[in-house]
């Protein structure tokens, strides 16, 4: 059983990653910037943010693991990239490891390929909120410090809008996107749903294979 401090609980991905880690026993402390839901066991609930130094240094001092699942540019808030040196800090201090629920976009398209961001078709509605992404995952490439973390990009067709079941049945790859197959060299349909996300999610944390590096799943 292992502490995991998830930032974002309370969103689509983080959501369905603490139900997962609380399935399999783990004791989860969730932060969102408005903290709302019933005691639960081996739950505890705060309001805070991540882009607060203080704030993140104080609840993850007795973490193993900590989580990230927010945007990477969301609405009127700093990027995501802006929190992590103190989230690597934070991780070192504790001796815990860094999950970062990454950007589809950032994956490589094909074997040797521009990233998804950079393919032609790709939609220009969500270029911020890639290039942002980017960002954060050129920052963890950087960083030289003591702490372990793994980005985690989901594929293109990961979110809300196609929650999904849990099926146990995906792929599991590194840098390049994992696409439906059939789908053409420059295309960049993919799919995972939000369950079974956070079982790849919670088995990377539960038997960690990828170090100081990017991963994805898919179907």
């Amino acid at each position: 059983m292992s502490n995991v401090v998830v930032f974002g609980y309370s969103g689509f991905g983080g959501g369905h990653i603490t139900e997962e880690l609380l399935a399999r026993g783990h004791r989860v402390t969730g932060v969102a910037r408005t903290a709302t839901t019933d005691a639960r066991p081996n739950l505890t609930t705060h309001a805070g943010s991540v882009h607060d130094a203080a704030f993140v240094e104080r609840i993850t001092q007795d973490a193993d693991v900590i989580v990230v699942a927010l945007p990477g540019a969301p609405d009127g808030q700093p990027e995501l990239a802006s929190a992590l040196p103190a989230l690597l800090e934070a991780a070192a201090r504790a001796g815990a490891r860094l999950g970062v629920v990454g950007g589809g976009a950032t994956l490589l398209a094909y074997e040797g390929g521009p990233v998804v961001r950079d393919l032609p078709t790709f939609p220009p509605e969500y270029t911020t909120e890639a290039d942002a992404h980017l960002r954060a995952l050129e920052l963890l490439r950087g960083y030289d410090g003591v702490a372990d973390w793994f980005y985690f990009a989901p594929p293109v067709g990961y979110g809300p809008w196609n929650a999904g079941t849990r099926t146990g049945n995906y792929r599991l790859g590194e840098e390049v996107l994992i696409k439906v197959p059939g789908t053409a060299r420059e295309g960049f349909d993919s799919s995972i749903s939000g369950p079974d996300f956070a079982a790849g999610f919670a088995d990377e944390i539960d038997n960690p294979k990828h170090h100081r590096g990017q991963l994805t799943i898919g179907y």
